[in-house]
């Protein structure tokens, strides 16, 4: 049996498989790293970005996406998953229609820049009483 293998003409065009993956690679960091820029400037908001999905963040995490902007760190950004009950890992692409318009929606509702950092949790931070002043430890108690 007299077996050839045939290059199609796409191949000889485009050259080796791998180094069209390296291109492609390339290009998909390149424009990540774009992005990300211009989230991490103002010019974009994460939210814009989750309910357009472009192509460049398709099989982006959404932690990294959430990263990009200014004082997101990884703490923050676990935090704010695990309202939605969402990984870290999940690609913007994956997303359903509803997980991309609840996250935008607690995206919008958060503020996103000021002097002082902001937590996500609204209520005022209160002092234990195990942690009060002495002078004060007696008025924490009897409350």
């Amino acid at each position: 049996m007299n077996a050839t293998a045939m290059i199609s003409p796409a191949d000889r065009a485009g050259g080796p498989q791998y180094m069209r993956a390296l291109e492609r690679a390339n290009k998909v960091r390149l424009a990540r790293a774009s992005l990300k820029r211009r989230v991490a400037l103002g010019e974009i908001c994460v939210a814009a970005v989750i309910l357009d999905c472009p192509w460049e963040a398709d099989s982006m995490a959404v932690a990294d996406l959430l990263m990009s902007q200014r004082r997101w760190g990884q703490t923050r950004c676990r935090k704010f998953l695990a309202q939605i009950a969402m990984s870290e890992k999940k690609t913007v692409g994956s997303m359903t229609d509803r997980q991309r318009r609840t996250l935008a929606a607690m995206l919008t509702a958060v503020p996103q820049s000021g002097d002082q950092a902001t937590e996500l949790d609204s209520r005022p931070y209160q002092v234990p009483p195990h942690h009060a002043p002495h002078e004060h430890r007696a008025m924490a108690l009897s409350r």
